[in-house]
């Protein structure tokens, strides 16, 4: 039996709970890997200064960017090529895969000579303050080198995945992470060179990371190639990944905008405030990342058994994933609001960081519960195809309900305005997100159109 027929069979046969948690747990460890390395880089920053600290979360704004661009192709190719290999059309995955990973680099590229050009306002436009602009301009300048990098490993990232092949995915992953850490301690630590070393060593870890998630494409361990004769810039391929990739790009579009207008409002109560929230949002997606790892494992789940017509299985697998991700989230929730107070004080002693953080960390625990309904439901339509509910879905929590709270709730009630936009954004989010996810299981048949059970 040949790669393609053992894939195949892998993705259709394999019981749904243990081939999720196969494919979620490399991407789990991956995800939680890389988030550990994002605290160890806000630790070892915040060591500078507490507007260095800031300067993190200023330039997470630009990262989102960046993020947007590679999970739009890299999501957008890998739904439409885990669908072609479970309808058994080869050569259009072949296409999938080498226009996404061109075209993402040529995204990526123009994004760095419109940051270089314009850095000192762009920083002000993501939220820095004059005493945070030195630090955030530096770190940023680094972020910008690092970026085709950074773009073309979503892609392949995402493309392994897609394809059950999460477990190479984390190697490249965890081995950038691991190196970033590494560099941190050395650039930071021993040659003191202060937030040109955080970047610096961000940089060289990022290309590394890349030149080991394209490993597998060229020594053919997937089904996927990144071979030129195979891009194709036209509307059957291009505007299919970026139409099934929106969601992404408009969820991550999103989170750096509002990660931008969280700063700007959190600036008016100075560089703690900032600062606070950065550590915040770092704690937050370091325990969402042990969800979303799991999450992410429905997405080739879904794709490939959506194209190969196996309804009980795409039911199956989100049923499972949305109660599974809830109750990892419930654990990691209690324990964020036990020890809120030392967690926020581990990154940065500073008794107005600590006030801020703490009880923001507090209120936005509480709401990490609700996260997997959301969740679970815009990764499910996406990898069906259906971009647009998808889209809609993706831009809630971070865009079309947080937006106006993190606006109008300061005005309001201050500094707790700033703490609760998130939290309360996440709540509303997937109550919306429920008609949804009901709509979408009532258009499906119940039957699938050859039986199989999972």
């Amino acid at each position: 039996m040949d790669q393609k027929e053992n894939q195949f069979k892998k993705m259709t046969q394999t019981p749904v709970k243990r081939l999720i948690l196969t494919l979620g747990f490399p991407t789990t460890i991956s995800m939680l890997v890389t988030n550990i390395y994002n605290m160890v880089d806000t630790y070892f920053v915040s060591s500078i200064s507490t507007s260095a600290s800031g300067a993190v979360g200023v330039v997470f704004g630009l990262m989102a960017v960046l993020q947007a661009f590679g999970f739009m192709f890299g999501h957008g190719a890998g739904t439409n090529i885990s669908q072609s290999l479970g309808a058994k059309k080869v050569d259009r995955a072949l296409q999938f895969s080498a226009t996404s990973f061109y075209v993402s680099i040529a995204a990526s590229l123009m994004v760095t000579i419109f940051g270089l050009l314009f850095l000192t306002p762009f920083m002000y436009l993501l939220g820095s303050t004059d005493t945070i602009l030195p630090y955030a301009r530096t770190y940023a300048f680094f972020i910008l080198i690092s970026a085709a990098a950074m773009v073309s490993s979503c892609v392949t990232n995402n493309i392994l995945r897609y394809e059950g092949k999460a477990m190479v995915a984390m190697v490249g992953l965890v081995s950038g992470s691991f190196l970033n850490i590494f560099g941190d301690y050395i650039f930071i630590r021993i040659m003191h060179m202060g937030i040109a070393g955080a970047g610096l060593s961000t940089c060289i870890s990022q290309y590394i990371s890349a030149a080991i998630l394209i490993m597998p494409f060229v020594s053919h361990q997937t089904v996927s190639r990144f071979n030129i004769k195979d891009v194709r810039i036209n509307a059957t391929i291009l505007i299919k990944i970026i139409t099934t990739g929106f969601p992404s790009f408009i969820r991550q579009g999103m989170a750096s905008i509002g990660t931008m207008v969280l700063n700007r409002q959190a600036g008016f109560y100075g560089d703690a405030a900032i600062a606070a929230m950065s550590i915040v949002g770092r704690i937050n997606a370091f325990f969402f990342s042990a969800s979303i790892g799991i999450g992410q494992g429905l997405q080739p789940v879904t794709a490939f058994n959506y194209g190969a017509k196996q309804y009980k299985r795409v039911r199956h697998a989100f049923n499972f994933t949305l109660m599974f991700t809830t109750g990892v989230l419930i654990v990691l929730g209690a324990l964020g609001i036990i020890y809120s107070k030392e967690l926020i004080t581990l990154f940065r002693n500073d008794p107005e960081v600590i006030r801020i953080g703490h009880t923001g960390l507090i209120y936005q625990c509480l709401a990490l519960m609700t996260v997997p309904v959301c969740m679970c439901g815009n990764m499910q339509l996406q990898s069906v195809g259906r971009s647009g509910p998808a889209t809609i879905l993706a831009s809630l929590r971070n865009g079309i309900v947080f937006l106006p709270l993190i606006i109008i709730l300061p005005s309001v009630f201050g500094i707790f305005g700033v703490q609760i936009a998130q939290p309360l954004s996440d709540v509303i989010s997937s109550i919306v997100t429920v008609p949804f996810i009901v709509s979408f299981f009532k258009s499906i048949p119940k039957e699938d159109e050859k039986l199989q059970r999972a």
